[in-house]
């Protein structure tokens, strides 16, 4: 598997914000977002055991695992969950939705990008949380997708004026919209991965 990077953090964003976590950030993403923070084109090529190795080699109290990217599904990850599994973790995954997720993750987050960039279309109808980009230009919309729970999470365009208008319409849509809450990018709070 093309792995850009595997580190241990607190999950900074959605239903598990707080939570101790090691990430599996997986290479290559099918889309080109303008906002994505994320140089995915390096990687190194790894087997399912490496990576379970790895994981456990950074915190082994820790059995809870994100695989994100990049975009996760372009890679088959079915028999890397399985062995995650084997070994005591609850698997998350942060996806897009333009491509079917395995059909043996715990937690499916996600995050369309099809107000964005091109070729975005969802391919995903339920998950359990759906994760929208707040610009403040678009209207949010759950494009169709069953999620147990929706949020909207501020754009960081870099501008803090800019940032801090975006921050207070989301707040006032939610206060309107009570479906959805708020996902702050916490990890940039907190100025950790």
């Amino acid at each position: 598997m093309k792995i850009n990077e595997i580190f241990y953090s607190l999950q900074g964003e959605g239903h598990f914000t707080g939570r101790a976590a090691v990430f599996i950030r997986l290479a290559g993403c099918n889309l080109k977002c303008p906002f994505c923070d994320t140089d995915f084109h390096k990687y190194t090529e790894m087997t399912e055991l490496e990576i379970v190795d790895a994981v456990t080699a950074l915190n082994k109290e820790c059995r809870f695992v994100v695989i994100t990217g990049g975009e996760p599904t372009i890679q088959d990850c079915t028999q890397l969950i399985s062995f995650l599994h084997l070994e005591g973790y609850v698997v998350a995954m942060e996806s897009n939705g333009t491509h079917k997720p395995p059909f043996n993750v715990d937690w499916l987050t996600i995050s369309p990008k099809t107000r964005f960039t091109t070729h975005a279309e969802i391919h995903v109808c339920k998950c359990n949380e759906l994760k929208l980009v707040f610009d403040g230009k678009n209207t949010p919309e759950d494009f169709g997708v069953l999620a147990e729970e929706y949020y909207l999470q501020p754009c960081d365009t870099g501008n803090a004026a800019e940032n801090e208008k975006i921050i207070n319409d989301c707040l006032n849509y939610i206060k309107e919209n009570p479906k959805w809450r708020m996902s702050l990018q916490t990890q940039k709070i907190l100025k950790v991965r």
